[in-house]
C-alpha cells in the first residue's frame, strides 16, 4: 500500500496537472494582440495584359491601424508562379523581420495569375498569413479561368490550398487564413481596419501601388 505522504504527493501531482491543462485551454480561448502590432501588407501595381517586364508588388508595413513604419518591393512574373517565393525571400531579408507579427495579401492572385500559397508562404516566413478579399469571390469562375495554363492543376492545389472562406461579419470583410485562427484575424482585422473596411495594410498598400502607376485610389 502507498504511504500516505506518497499518496498525498501523487494526488497534488494531479491536482498540479489537471490546473496546467486548464490554463493551456484558458490561454487558447483569450487571444490578446497588441494594438501596435506591426503587419506588412501585399498588392500590386499595375500592368499590362502579357506585360514581359516584371510586375512590382509593394509591401506596406503598418503599426497596429495607424502608423506606416515601412514598405518592401519586389518583382514578379506576369501569370508567373513566383509570387510566394518572392514575397516570403524580401521579408525574410528584411530588416523589418524581427518586428513583423502578420502578412496581410490583397486575395491571393497577383499579376494575373501569378498566385500566393498562403500556406506556404506561412511555411517560409513563420508569419501568420491572411489573404483579405472586399467581396465573395466565385472560386469555380477562378478556377475555370486557369484551364487555358499547362499547369493548371499546380494552380488549381493553390487556390484549394488558400482553405475555407471565412466572414467577419463586422467589417464584412472576407478572408482566407494560415497560421491563425478565426478568434486572432478576426481580432487582427478589427484592430487594423481603421479607417475603412479594408485593413489599413492592404489599404494602404493599394494606395501606394496605384499611386506609382497613375493616380492613387483609396478602395482596396
Amino acid at each position: 500500500m502507498l504511504s500516505e505522504d506518497l499518496f498525498s504527493l501523487l494526488r497534488d501531482l494531479f491536482n498540479l496537472l489537471r490546473f496546467a491543462k486548464f490554463l493551456m485551454k484558458i490561454s487558447k480561448m483569450i487571444i490578446m494582440i497588441k494594438r501596435e502590432v506591426r503587419v506588412i501588407g501585399w498588392d500590386d501595381t499595375k500592368f499590362e495584359r502579357n506585360q514581359k517586364e516584371g510586375i512590382t508588388l509593394i509591401g506596406v508595413i503598418v503599426r497596429g491601424g495607424s502608423f506606416l513604419d515601412g514598405m518592401l518591393t519586389t518583382r514578379v512574373a506576369y501569370d508567373g508562379l513566383d509570387a510566394t517565393e518572392k514575397i516570403a525571400k524580401a521579408i525574410n531579408n528584411s530588416r523589418h523581420k524581427d518586428q513583423l507579427r502578420y502578412i496581410m495579401t490583397n486575395g491571393i492572385s497577383f499579376a494575373g495569375f501569378n498566385l500566393v500559397d498562403i500556406k506556404e508562404l506561412y511555411k517560409l516566413t513563420n508569419l501568420p498569413t491572411i489573404a483579405i478579399m472586399r467581396k465573395m469571390p466565385n472560386i469555380k469562375k477562378f478556377i475555370d479561368a486557369m484551364k487555358i495554363f499547362d499547369d493548371f492543376e499546380k494552380r488549381k492545389e493553390i487556390v484549394k490550398n488558400a482553405g475555407k472562406i471565412y466572414l467577419f461579419q463586422k467589417k464584412r470583410i472576407y478572408y482566407q487564413k494560415a497560421g491563425i485562427s478565426k478568434k486572432e484575424a478576426d481580432e487582427l482585422i478589427n484592430i487594423t481596419a481603421t479607417h475603412s473596411n479594408v485593413p489599413e495594410p492592404i489599404r494602404l498598400a493599394h494606395i501606394v501601388a496605384t499611386g506609382l502607376t497613375g493616380e492613387s485610389k483609396g478602395r482596396a
